[in-house]
């Protein structure tokens, strides 16, 4: 069954392990951010820094295990048409609208959606760490470490697809952030398997 996050919102929900979560950019450019909690004990979370350290680069693809803040792999790239996807920078936020685009009236942003949508499980916001971010272009440059936001390279149709290691609470959004998405908000399409 196909869900549709709507633009700038998001939702949780359950992946038990072996399952395969299918993460779709319907339109294209879009970008979505994606958290995993163990749901044995949710102080076990997907982890950017252990990831990274691990995979020795910043740039995920297939096959590439995702692993939590206690070394555990919690999710598996099985499939990946873009192959470009982000775990450096933190979900956007009302301070991100604040501080980086000047918003008098910010959005709640990715942030906020996350907080919102795992709040029923039992997850705080401080319990929010750097999120997987799909689609997202971040690329760096290898001489000063200047980050840039540039369009995702995601087509219409493009897609991942993630396989649980363990019993998960799952975290996704359709970003709230325009620069991210080059300037236009539109909806994630995903599936469970």
């Amino acid at each position: 069954m196909l869900h549709e996050i709507a633009p700038r919102s998001g939702v949780a929900f359950t992946l038990d392990k072996g399952q395969r979560l299918t993460v779709i950019d319907p339109r294209g450019e879009q970008v979505a951010d994606l958290l995993a909690f163990s749901r044995a004990d949710t102080n076990e979370v997907i982890s950017s820094g252990r990831t990274l350290d691990y995979a020795s680069r910043i740039y995920l693809t297939t096959p590439d295990p995702l692993y939590s803040n206690r070394s555990n792999i919690m999710l598996r790239i099985v499939h990946d048409t873009v192959g470009r996807h982000d775990f450096l920078l933190t979900p956007c936020s009302k301070d991100t609208f604040r501080i980086i685009y000047g918003d008098k009236e910010p959005h709640r942003g990715c942030f906020g959606n996350l907080a919102a949508a795992l709040e029923p499980y039992g997850i705080l916001p401080d319990q929010i760490p750097v999120a997987f971010n799909l689609f997202m272009n971040v690329p760096v440059d290898a001489v000063t470490g200047e980050l840039k936001v540039l369009p995702p390279l995601s087509k219409a149709g493009d897609h991942i697809v993630l396989e649980a290691e363990t019993d998960l609470i799952i975290g996704l959004t359709a970003c709230s952030a325009l620069q991210s998405n080059n300037g236009s908000f539109k909806p994630i399409h995903y599936r469970i398997d």
